[in-house]
C-alpha cells in the first residue's frame, strides 16, 4: 500500500509522460520542447485531442474552433456570472464551470475558462467587459481581454509558449480526479470540474503564486542565505524546489526560463531568481548530503506569468487553461476503456462489539 499511491499504475495512455530520471516530457510523441516550439498551446490541443475529440485535427483549425467557442462562452456569461462575480476569481472560475451543461463539447469546456478569467477580473475591477476576438490564439486573446490596451506579440508568445509547455505531464493529481470522474460515465463538464476542484489546492496548481510570494519575502529580507536557513531550521519547504516525479532538473523550467529571456533579455528579477535557486540547492544539499533536490517549475512559471502582465490571483486560473485541455483528452481517452476506476482500501478502524 502506499498513501499517495506514488509509482502505482493506474492507466495506459497514449498522452503523456514525464521520466523523472532523464528529466523528460513527452505529449503523444513531441517531446515538450518541440511541442511548445512547433505547435504552440492551440496547436498542442489539437495534438492531444487527435482522434478522441475528432479527426484530423491540426493547429489552425483548433485555434479557429476555440476562438469560435470563445465567442459563445462570452455570449452566455450571464448564466453564471451574477454568481460568480461576488466569488474570488478561483471560487469564480470554478462557478463558471459548474454552470457548463452536460452536453457541452471539449472546446466549448475549455473555451469557458479564458473567457471567466478575462470577465471576472475585468468585473471585480469595475471595467467595462472585453468580447473576444475571433482572429486570435487562445493565449493572445486572453491578455487582450484582460489588458486595458494592446497587448505585445512578445507577451503574447511568452502566455502562449507557457500553456503549451504545463500543458501536461503524466497522470498528475487533476488529471487522475478527471479520470476517475469521468470513469462512472459521468459529463466531460463534469470531470474538467472536478479535475480542477482537485487542482487548486496549494500543492498542486496554487503553488506558482506562491513561489512568488516566497521571492518577495526574500528579496525583502535583503539576506538570501539567511532566509532560507531560517525556513529549513523551522521545518517549512522551500516553495519551488522538490519534484514528486522529476529528480533532477525539470525540462520545463529551462523552456519557460528561455521565454522569460526573450521577452526581457535583462531581466533583473530572473537573474535574482537565479542566485536564490543557486544558494537554496546548496543549502539543501548542506543538509541532506548525497540527495540532488533541484529548482521546479514553480518560480519560473510565476515570473513569467508576472511579466505577462497577469495579477497573482490569475496564476492558478490561467495554469487551469493550459491543464484543462489535458483534462479533457485523459477523461476522453478514459471514456475508452469503459472501466470504472474503483480501487480497494484497508481498514484500520476498531472491530464492532460482539
Amino acid at each position: 500500500m502506499n498513501n499517495g499511491l506514488e509509482g502505482i499504475v493506474a492507466a495506459q495512455t497514449v498522452l503523456s509522460h514525464a521520466d523523472g530520471d532523464s528529466g523528460a516530457v513527452w505529449v503523444r510523441g513531441h517531446t515538450i520542447e518541440r511541442l511548445a516550439a512547433e505547435q504552440g498551446y492551440d496547436g498542442a490541443v489539437a495534438v492531444m485531442w487527435e482522434g478522441f475529440a475528432d479527426s484530423g485535427l491540426t493547429r489552425d483549425g483548433m485555434r479557429r474552433a476555440l476562438a469560435e467557442a470563445r465567442s459563445a462562452a462570452f455570449a452566455g456569461k450571464d448564466d453564471w456570472l451574477a454568481c460568480a462575480g461576488r466569488r474570488p476569481l478561483a471560487e469564480g472560475l470554478r462557478i463558471a464551470l459548474a454552470a457548463l451543461p452536460d452536453e457541452a463539447e471539449p472546446a466549448q469546456i475549455l473555451a469557458t475558462l479564458p473567457v471567466a478569467i478575462a470577465v471576472l477580473l475585468r468585473a471585480h475591477a469595475g471595467k467595462p467587459l472585453i468580447a473576444p476576438d475571433p482572429s486570435l490564439a487562445t493565449a493572445a486573446d486572453l491578455l487582450r481581454m484582460i489588458a486595458d490596451g494592446p497587448v505585445t506579440a512578445q507577451r503574447a508568445a511568452a502566455l502562449d509558449t507557457y500553456l503549451a509547455t504545463v500543458i501536461d505531464n503524466g497522470l498528475g493529481n487533476s488529471t487522475f480526479a478527471a479520470r476517475v470522474v469521468v470513469s462512472s460515465r459521468a459529463s466531460l463538464a463534469a470531470a474538467a470540474l472536478g479535475g480542477y476542484c482537485a487542482f487548486c489546492g496549494p500543492l498542486h496548481g496554487g503553488a506558482p503564486g506562491l513561489a512568488l510570494d516566497m521571492l518577495d519575502e526574500i528579496q525583502a529580507s535583503g539576506d538570501v542565505d539567511g532566509w532560507i536557513a531560517r525556513q529549513l531550521d523551522s521545518g517549512r519547504r522551500l516553495m519551488g524546489f522538490g519534484h514528486r516525479v522529476f529528480r533532477h532538473r525539470d525540462p520545463r523550467a529551462d523552456l519557460l526560463r528561455a521565454a522569460l529571456r526573450r521577452l526581457d533579455p535583462h531581466s533583473t528579477r530572473l537573474d535574482f531568481v537565479m542566485d536564490v535557486e543557486r544558494r537554496a540547492v546548496a543549502a539543501l544539499q548542506r543538509r541532506k548530503p548525497g540527495r540532488r533536490v533541484e529548482a521546479n517549475i514553480e518560480m519560473d512559471a510565476a515570473l513569467l506569468l508576472d511579466a505577462v502582465g497577469l495579477p497573482r490571483a490569475a496564476f492558478t486560473p490561467v495554469f487551469a487553461v493550459a491543464r484543462c485541455a489535458a483534462w479533457l483528452a485523459h477523461a476522453m481517452e478514459q471514456r475508452q476503456t469503459g472501466r470504472m476506476i474503483r480501487p480497494a482500501s484497508t481498514y484500520i478502524g476498531p472491530a464492532p462489539a460482539a
